[in-house]
């Protein structure tokens, strides 16, 4: 059977990102975009990484940045992960995927089942898919879940993950639904908006082990 993986974004202090890491997180996810209280600076992210052991994956999240910011960003943090959560189109990705080494992940905001057909361009740009609500106030964190049944049965042609809405109280009925693989949480491990809870962490991470 395969494991399901866990990722738990917007982490922006050490103490979160311990928590994470001790938890079990597959990925733990750091926001580099001004407008989201998640949001750490570059100096930041690259300190953090530094805490994160080679087992657990460090995923960048970055929102319609241009390309020099871009190969600035990465170069300053090194990430195993690049993950593009704007509006940053199939051809530019392309033409970026083969001048970096990290993973490429394109994130989704999912309205219907013709969402899905549409990510389907992003075939050969990026490695992951993760499908989010449609972007609200921010890009994505705003905690709204997307209709996971549009997911189910859904011939999937890229490795791909769920994201929106997600908390330890739903990611069981949310994999039992969707058939996921990866899921990632963000608002809905908070105490406050961009304040992870130590507990909420650990609970998601189990839940999502135990499927």
């Amino acid at each position: 059977m395969t494991k399901r993986l866990a990722k738990v974004c917007g982490l922006n202090t050490p103490e979160a990102v311990d928590a994470a890491v001790d938890a079990g997180a597959d990925y733990i996810g750091l926001v580099h975009y001004e407008p989201s209280p998640r949001h750490v600076t570059l100096d930041q992210a690259r300190a953090l990484k530094a805490r994160v052991p080679t087992s657990t994956k460090v995923v960048l999240l970055l929102v319609n940045m241009q390309p020099a910011p871009t190969a600035q960003a990465v170069d300053a943090v090194k990430p195993d992960v690049v993950q593009f959560h704007g509006g940053e189109s199939a051809q530019w990705l392309g033409l970026l995927k083969p001048q970096v080494r990290q993973e490429l992940w394109k994130a989704i905001g999912v309205k219907s089942a013709d969402s899905l057909q549409n990510a389907l361009r992003f075939r050969g740009a990026v490695d992951r898919l993760l499908y989010d609500a449609a972007p609200g106030v921010l890009p994505g964190g705003n905690g709204v879940a997307i209709d996971w049944t549009l997911l189910a049965g859904f011939r999937h042609e890229l490795p791909w993950g769920l994201a929106g809405g997600l908390n330890p109280d739903n990611v069981a009925e949310a994999i039992r639904i969707s058939g996921a693989e990866l899921l990632d949480a963000s608002s809905g491990l908070e105490s406050a908006p961009g304040v992870k809870d130590a507990g909420r962490i650990r609970a998601f991470i189990q839940a999502v082990h135990a499927v």
